[in-house]
């Protein structure tokens, strides 16, 4: 029995030490892609300096230059307006030492997806139908996608051009009820590309449209894309996160993926100039409608001094010429014309003088009878405070009296004096003038949340306004007060009641985007006339900069009534329209030779 033991101890001691082996090799081999166990670069017939166009910049595989000054001469090719992207070097300080001037170190983490003990999901999507991409329009959509998002657009004759389809896969998320894209994902089979002895794929471009409605579409994404190369027999799934994408790191931690000793290197350019510059002092503090004129303005060369960043106030200096401004709102605006805006009965009637069609309109008084009156011969109000911006104290569609006075009493929180109007059934256009020419038009629809059977409208609308209050930088969310209360009972609902399966309500009926309602571009449907009434508007109030509210039927008809005007209007989220880009311009016209 002891000799038994003696013997057998030696082969387990064996078996350990070989195990322990192959995990030491194998993850020695998976840090440094192209080389193997014993460190040298893997010989062989795989493809040498590999470059790969993504239709938004250029993939250069490090591993596979020969050395660090062709690789770096690959950089240099970059084109304009693209984003190249050196992936998997090696030594990325010493390449950093060789061009400091030209290049930097990407502050992403490498995450990566072992496919051999990757579990395919069995949870089907509602709502949403993955799938590949099939044609141009496809393509449209996923730069729509992109450009909500604030990436890279990939160039217009990208996929109508000759590419390398054996190894670039296209995922899109299609929206069953619109037949819109909303979400897509680029994943890359490095075996197919060059004989990659790793057998390893990359995925690249996870985005999700931020007006989408649906949970867990990004999710959906990245299985779908592990599963496909999983049915390829590779081996595993790299990406590159920004450090500081918390919620990106936190589903592909959820997803099982591993942080990797992994690098990768980028030109200096001014797409990729806040991850290299100097950053401006308070920057994080802006909110994203601030932020995105900085970065606009520091784009083109403008000197930017943020005085207040809670409060969005920053100044722009260039060639001669400061300019103070509180996001869009700069002192170009009057006073005069701040005036009229902040008062919405006075802008109602400079407008109606200017032949606008406006909405019939009270103000609240003692008057009871006169109110009771207004609310019968039009049937449905909106009630709003007189002065006061980002939907607060507004309610849509009063039909009683008992709902009309508890708005009454809503909207005096916000102001003394509040204003009845006749209720215009339609959508909720927001036009962006600036210099009295239209920029941006966009439909902004009310919060809405889709039933999965399981959960409350409470616990719905949870999820739906953190994932709105996300792609907003924090600037969207959905209250949970007498308003929504209001429009849950108007449909026999309430917080508490557990919506059923791909049911879809409205959760608030006003399209406000700081309570929670999402904006849709329709700036190339718009209808003409529409067009020439807020520009009427925007001449009559003398404003340069200002978003023109009407509602409408349908944004490429002309009927309309004015609902307000707005003298600092919110230029994020107007994708792809280039409303910063526009506003820049205005306050300084020579910086468009700078661009």
């Amino acid at each position: 029995m002891k000799k038994s033991r003696e013997i057998a101890l030696p082969r387990q001691r064996s078996k350990g030490t070989k195990a322990v082996t192959h995990r030491l090799n194998r993850l020695r081999t998976h840090t440094q892609p192209g080389r193997d166990a014993e460190g040298s670069r893997t010989a062989g017939g795989a493809k040498r300096d590999v470059v790969l166009d993504c239709g938004w910049g250029r993939l250069l595989f490090a591993q596979t230059f020969s050395d660090d000054e062709k690789l770096l001469s690959e950089l240099r090719e970059e084109a304009p307006s693209s984003r190249d992207i050196a992936f998997y070097v090696r030594d990325p300080h010493v390449l950093l030492s060789r061009a400091p001037q030209e290049i930097f170190l990407d502050p992403s983490h490498t995450y990566r997806l072992d496919l051999w003990t990757y579990r395919a999901n069995t949870r089907r999507t509602r709502g949403i139908t993955i799938r590949r991409l099939a044609s141009e329009a496809d393509g449209d959509g996923v730069n729509r996608v992109y450009a909500a998002c604030g990436m890279v657009q990939i160039r217009s004759d990208f996929f109508s051009s000759e590419r390398d389809d054996r190894s670039l896969t296209y995922f899109v998320a299609q929206d069953d009820a619109t037949g819109e894209i909303v979400g897509t994902v680029t994943g890359i089979d490095h075996q197919r590309l060059f004989d990659d002895p790793d057998r390893g794929a990359s995925l690249w471009c996870l985005a999700v449209h931020p007006q989408a409605r649906q949970p867990g579409i990004g999710e959906h994404l990245v299985r779908k894309l592990a599963e496909h190369f999983q049915a390829r027999g590779l081996s595993y799934v790299d990406l590159s996160v920004m450090h500081d994408n918390t919620l990106a790191i936190g589903l592909y931690e959820k997803l099982n993926f591993r942080r990797m000793p992994l690098f990768a290197i980028k030109r200096k350019n001014a797409i990729n100039e806040k991850f290299f510059a100097m950053p401006h002092q308070s920057y994080d503090a802006l909110n994203p409608y601030a932020r995105l004129i900085v970065d606009e303005a520091t784009r083109r060369g403008i000197h930017v001094e943020i005085t207040d960043a809670e409060g969005g106030f920053f100044r722009l200096s260039h060639g001669g010429r400061s300019i103070h401004c509180r996001e869009s709102l700069s002192e170009l605006t009057s006073g005069v014309a701040m005036s009229i805006c902040d008062d919405k009965a006075i802008t109602r009637r400079m407008v109606s003088a200017a032949g606008l069609v406006v909405p019939d309109q009270i103000e609240v008084d003692e008057n009871g009878k006169a109110i009771q009156d207004f609310l019968k011969k039009h049937g449905k109000l909106v009630v709003k405070p007189a002065r006061g911006e980002q939907g607060r104290g507004i309610s849509v569609g009063i039909t009683t009296m008992e709902a009309l006075e508890e708005a009454i009493a809503s909207a005096r929180q916000v102001c003394d004096r509040v204003l009845l109007e006749a209720f215009f059934e339609g959508e909720d256009l927001r036009l962006v003038i600036i210099d009295y020419t239209l920029v941006a038009a966009a439909v902004r629809l009310p919060p809405r949340v889709i039933g999965d059977g399981r959960s409350k409208i409470a616990s719905l609308i949870g999820k739906q306004s953190r994932r709105r209050e996300a792609a907003t930088g924090g600037e969207s969310r959905i209250p949970l007060d007498a308003e929504t209360d209001r429009c849950l009972a108007e449909q026999g609902l309430d917080l508490e009641t557990i919506l059923e399966e791909g049911r879809e309500i409205t959760v608030r009926k006003a399209a406000n985007l700081h309570a929670g309602g999402s904006i849709h571009d329709v700036t190339e449907i718009v209808h003409p006339d529409l067009v020439e009434a807020a520009c009427r508007a925007a001449r009559a109030i003398n404003i340069p900069v200002v978003g023109i509210d009407l509602m409408v039927r349908d944004p490429a008809e002309p009927d309309y009534v004015f609902i307000e005007a707005n003298e600092r209007p919110g230029l994020a989220n107007h994708e792809p329209q280039p409303t910063a880009a526009s506003f820049i311009e205005l306050l300084f016209p020579g910086s468009r030779t700078a661009v």
